[in-house]
């Protein structure tokens, strides 16, 4: 009798299409990239959203994406209201993926009634992918990083 071994990555069958298909949908209804916040940004006109950088003032003085609102997720409660306006969505980030940051100011200005996305890679990724960004000295800019973004052109094709 023979057995066959099931690896790893099939051990749990894969969804089927149409609940991989909403799974995916409602993601995208939660996340933002960095290319495409920085894209939304850099176009001509008002984004409709505005980037929340969720880390401490130390992390902030760092560096942080242009324009971005700063707003520790500790403080979200107590200044929100007075930061955001309720109806423009708010795309939070903190320091990248390893982080949950991002995730948890999202759920706080979420409970509080805000329309809101994480942005995936957060400030780690905003920089490795070649965006401006700024510090308390001014403004930085450093190579794109070829594992994170096209090495020709700005469309990475995804």
């Amino acid at each position: 009798m023979t057995t066959t071994a099931v690896n790893p990555v099939l051990r749990v069958a894969p969804a089927a299409p149409a609940e991989a298909a909403a799974h995916f949908r409602a993601s995208l209804a939660f996340h933002a990239d960095v290319s495409d916040v920085a894209a939304a940004l850099a176009a001509d006109g008002d984004p409709g959203f505005v980037v929340l950088d969720s880390r401490s003032t130390e992390s902030w003085d760092q560096g942080h994406v242009p324009g971005a609102v700063h707003l520790p997720t500790a403080l979200i409660p107590e200044q929100a209201e007075r930061l955001l306006d309720r109806s423009v969505p708010v795309v939070t980030y903190c320091w990248g993926p390893a982080c949950n940051g991002a995730t948890r100011a999202a759920l706080a200005l979420a409970e509080l009634g805000y329309q809101v996305k994480e942005m995936l890679g957060g400030f780690e990724y905003w920089v490795r992918e070649g965006f401006e960004f700024e510090t308390w000295q001014g403004t930085e800019r450093r190579p794109a990083d070829p594992l994170t973004a096209p090495w020709a052109g700005d469309d990475c094709g995804c």
